[in-house]
């Protein structure tokens, strides 16, 4: 292909478009709705090649629904009411818009003279120093207490101008009037488990190398010999026979078998660019805040339809910038692991060098050497140094260990089961004893599954420490003292409340040690 080929979407979605070093306009997986494509095909090197193909491969796949974006396009526009005459007093972050303080009955005049639209900033004739948004729309007037903190609002959303806060307005009042039916029930129908990236099952990923797609495909636009025909895109050949893509059963590795943990989404609200909702596949209208976007694996979609999205969250490594601090499952399921590489690595240092070393775990280590710990993992995850030759002081190692604990969001046990626990530690028949705190940590098994492998991991290692007592005085009782607060947390974090309930939590995690191959028998 040469020069310039404006290819049109049947399905009203069109790709975004972002600039290459080679100077070409490629074309990716971000929809946008109602719009041609410009691409510059001249370009024949290999990224654009792949991507032009990737582009006819995923076009039919997800359906994005146009009908809210072309509502947002056909809602009024704002509209300045503009003062003609000096306002005394006019505040500065107020502009022509501003007519002082002119009574309710002048300014709605004045907004009807000037039609659908229309906005004007007045001042409080009864409550001289407040101000008020004097708004058009739907044949109406509509006021409201306007505020400015350095950005303007009337509710939540903050924006850098008066003319942005109208024109949020308009587009929600015009999606109120004109979709409130679908609005109801866009999650009805989505496009969620059948075509996201975050699906349960998903499908078999097209091949991206350039050499691969060049032997079934040539860029000039006709098929080569060895070509599926049309009706066979997007399927695969077993014997000879092609199958349909959503009848393929892929294998998972034992890898993947291992992190399978639920995970909920961590929703923030979000300010997107244009964007469709990765849930339903309708737009997400407005100017700011039009949506939440998933802080772990950058899922975005509709505050309404968050709530129908399941908990199969798979954090994305790039948007988690750290490893300390950071929740336990998000961590595992981001690194593709059963616990999260600190454990691992720092027990298996401890364990090689640190059994022996009299008060390991009890002694603090440097402080600068525990800082370094923490920055290593933080900056390079697994491949963190933390050796002899680059950390002489095992106590370090041991510190920056159970440091990582201490800031885990939700602690190894976390705050719904601390009661149970608690509880469990006060009964005074051993038997009963042991069955509570078995069954308690049987309910952590089946609510959060990482916690579970992290706690059964820390304290099997901290069993094989407490083997070692002879030399390095760290009995059971003593790694008790020690990790008891490390692992719980209390929920309202009263220091009286945890000083009282220290000997509980010292008496868990003896049982943990003593009884390990009972409690943890999952």
């Amino acid at each position: 292909m040469n020069g310039l080929v404006d290819f049109k979407m049947k399905s009203s979605v069109f790709m975004e478009t972002s600039f290459l070093n080679c100077g070409a306009i490629m074309l990716n997986s971000s929809s946008f709705a109602n719009n041609s494509l410009l691409h510059t095909s001249h370009c024949q090197c290999n990224w654009c090649k792949v991507d032009l193909r990737n582009f006819y491969l995923r076009k039919d796949k997800v359906r994005f629904k146009p009908k809210l974006y072309q509502l947002q396009l056909k809602a009024p526009k704002p509209m300045k009411v503009i003062c003609k005459t000096p306002s005394p007093g006019k505040p500065p972050y107020y502009g022509k818009e501003y007519h002082g303080a002119v009574s309710r009955d002048v300014a709605d005049w004045l907004l009807q003279e000037a039609g659908e639209g229309s906005y004007l900033v007045r001042e409080s004739q009864r409550a001289p120093g407040s101000y008020t948004l004097g708004l058009r729309y739907g044949g109406m007037t509509r006021n409201y207490k306007l505020f400015y903190d350095g950005m303007h609002y009337i509710a939540d959303k903050r924006f850098n101008s008066m003319n942005d806060l109208v024109e949020d307005g308009l587009i929600h009042f015009y999606m109120e009037d004109k979709a409130a039916d679908y609005i109801k029930v866009m999650d009805a129908e989505p496009i969620y488990d059948k075509h996201s990236k975050y699906a349960t099952v998903r499908l078999p990923r097209q091949r991206s190398s350039v050499d691969n797609m060049e032997q079934h495909h040539n860029f000039s636009g006709h098929r080569l010999e060895d070509e599926r025909p049309p009706e066979y895109n997007n399927q695969s050949v077993v014997d000879g026979t092609y199958i349909p893509a959503d009848k393929i059963i892929v294998p998972r590795t034992a890898e993947e078998i291992v992190v399978q943990y639920e995970k909920a989404h961590n929703f923030k609200v979000h300010t997107f660019g244009l964007h469709w909702c990765e849930y339903c596949g309708n737009f997400m209208w407005g100017l700011i805040a039009q949506g939440v976007k998933c802080t772990d694996c950058g899922l975005s979609v509709h505050k309404q339809c968050c709530k129908q999205i399941p908990q199969d969250c798979m954090p994305d490594k790039r948007l988690i910038k750290r490893v300390y601090g950071i929740d336990l499952t998000t961590l595992v399921k981001a690194h593709n692991t059963t616990r999260p590489m600190v454990v691992d690595m720092c027990i298996k240092e401890i364990e090689s060098r640190g059994l022996d070393i009299e008060g390991i775990y009890r002694v603090p280590g440097m402080l600068d050497d525990v800082d370094y710990i923490q920055h290593s993992f933080d900056n390079d995850n697994e491949n963190a140094k933390i050796g002899p030759v680059d950390v002489s002081d095992i106590n370090a190692v041991a510190g920056a260990f159970k440091l990582f604990l201490r800031q885990l969001p939700i602690p190894l046990i976390p705050f719904e089961l601390y009661e149970k626990f608690m509880n469990a530690a006060k009964i005074t028949n051993e038997h009963e004893r042991s069955d509570s705190i078995y069954n308690a940590t049987k309910e952590l098994h089946s609510i959060k599954q990482a916690h579970y492998q992290t706690l059964k991991c820390v304290t099997d290692h901290l069993r094989r420490v407490s083997q070692h007592q002879e030399k390095n005085k760290m009995s059971v009782e003593n790694i008790a003292i020690v990790f008891g607060p490390t692992i719980f947390r209390s929920p309202d974090d009263q220091s009286l409340n945890n000083l009282i309930l220290l000997q509980f939590q010292k008496k868990v995690v003896e049982m943990f040690l003593e009884e390990h191959e009972k409690i943890f028998d999952k």
